[in-house]
C-alpha cells in the first residue's frame, strides 16, 4: 500500500505525539511558517480561508520552522501567542520542525519526495511552502512561498 500522511505522528505545539490520520477525509494545506518572514502576513489569508472552508472539510496544519534566516526564533508558547496576537490563527500549529536536511521530520521528508520542487528540486526553497493534499491523503500540488493563499482557492474547491 502506497505511503499518505496519514501515516505520519507528528508533534502538536505543546509537544504532545498526534497522528495526522485524525485529519483522514479532509483536505490539508500543509505548510511550513516563520514569525518574521517576509510572507509571515500570509498568516492572515491563511486564516481567512481555514474559516470559510474548515465546515467543508478543510485543515490548515502549520509548522514552525527556523532553517531560512532564522525566522522562526521563538519557542512553542512565543509562536502560539505571536499567532494568536496577531493573526487570531485558529487553524492546528505544530511544534517546531526542520523541513531540510538530516533533521528534516519524515512528513516533510514524505512530501518533498511526493511533490518536488522547480527543476525537480526536493529542498524546501524558504518559509510558507505549502502542500494540497486531498481527502485521501495523497499530496496534489505543491506552491511556492510567493504563491498567495488566496490563488490556491480554486485548487482547494476542487479538492472539498
Amino acid at each position: 500500500m502506497n505511503k499518505t500522511v496519514y501515516d505520519f505522528e507528528v508533534k502538536d505545539i505543546s509537544g504532545k505525539s498526534i497522528s495526522l490520520s485524525q485529519f483522514k477525509n479532509k483536505v490539508l494545506l500543509i505548510v511550513n511558517v516563520a514569525s518574521k518572514c517576509g510572507f509571515t502576513p500570509q498568516y492572515k489569508d491563511l486564516e481567512q480561508i481555514y474559516k470559510e472552508y474548515k465546515d467543508q472539510g478543510f485543515e490548515i496544519l502549520a509548522f514552525p520552522c527556523n532553517q531560512f534566516g532564522s525566522q522562526e526564533p521563538g519557542d512553542s508558547e512565543e509562536i502560539k501567542n505571536f499567532c494568536n496576537l496577531n493573526y487570531n490563527v485558529t487553524f492546528p500549529i505544530f511544534s517546531k520542525i526542520n523541513v531540510n536536511g538530516d533533521e528534516s521530520i519524515a512528513l516533510y521528508s514524505f512530501l518533498k519526495e511526493s511533490l518536488p520542487g522547480i527543476l525537480g528540486s526536493k529542498a524546501i526553497k524558504w518559509n510558507f511552502t505549502k502542500f494540497l493534499i486531498d481527502r485521501n491523503g495523497v499530496p496534489r500540488t505543491r506552491y511556492a512561498p510567493t504563491d498567495k493563499p488566496l490563488d490556491i482557492v480554486k485548487d482547494i474547491k476542487v479538492l472539498l
